[in-house]
């Protein structure tokens, strides 16, 4: 089983270690290598969500759990970030912005799908939006450079493609809206 204590403190002392990513994609990518000992360490999920494991300044450590079919709007973190996902496939399509005088303000420049037992990095200027393509509860582990609930983000409109701040609340609702169409 995950030792979520010691998951938790390698993150931190990696961070300490070295400011960017690499570190802690090391300590991610081996956690979700044994995605099963993941799970008995968290559970099993229940329900989509965001679950602070935690919290500091420089470290966010996040067990989110996609609901079957959920969709995030594209949107960007401004720090770095590192997805490891132990249950499920998180597909992921990352945008580029395009210049100002563009009638949309970003383009699809690439996807990537992620699935049980892998992990990613993404840089701290990369623009993305997140589906769960299964029917069934997707699980990951997100690791963010930084405070996740305090630094400025942006959001793009899924139909529009127009920036906008990213509202906390708007993605709350998306996770309470996947549950209410989602039973175990």
């Amino acid at each position: 089983m995950l030792n979520l204590d010691r998951f938790i403190s390698d993150c931190v002392e990696a961070v300490t270690r070295d400011t960017r990513h690499k570190a802690v994609c090391e300590v991610v990518a081996r956690a979700v290598s044994e995605p099963s000992a993941v799970m008995e360490a968290l559970g099993e999920p229940q329900q989509a969500g965001v679950g602070i494991l935690y919290r500091a300044p420089n470290l966010t450590i996040l067990n989110l759990v996609w609901g079957p079919g959920m969709t995030i709007m594209p949107h960007d973190h401004r720090m770095w970030a590192v997805i490891g996902i132990y249950t499920g496939r998180e597909d992921n399509i990352f945008w580029r912005r395009l210049p100002s005088d563009a009638t949309r303000m970003v383009e699809a420049a690439g996807a990537r799908s992620l699935g049980r037992g892998d992990c990613a990095p993404l840089g701290p200027d990369i623009i993305h939006s997140v589906t769960n393509p299964i029917p069934r509860l997707t699980g990951a582990i997100h690791v963010y450079g930084g405070d996740f609930f305090e630094q400025e983000r942006s959001e793009w409109n899924p139909e529009t493609l127009c920036e906008q701040p990213y509202d906390h609340e708007k993605a709350r609702r998306l996770f309470e809206e996947s549950n209410r169409g989602f039973s175990i």
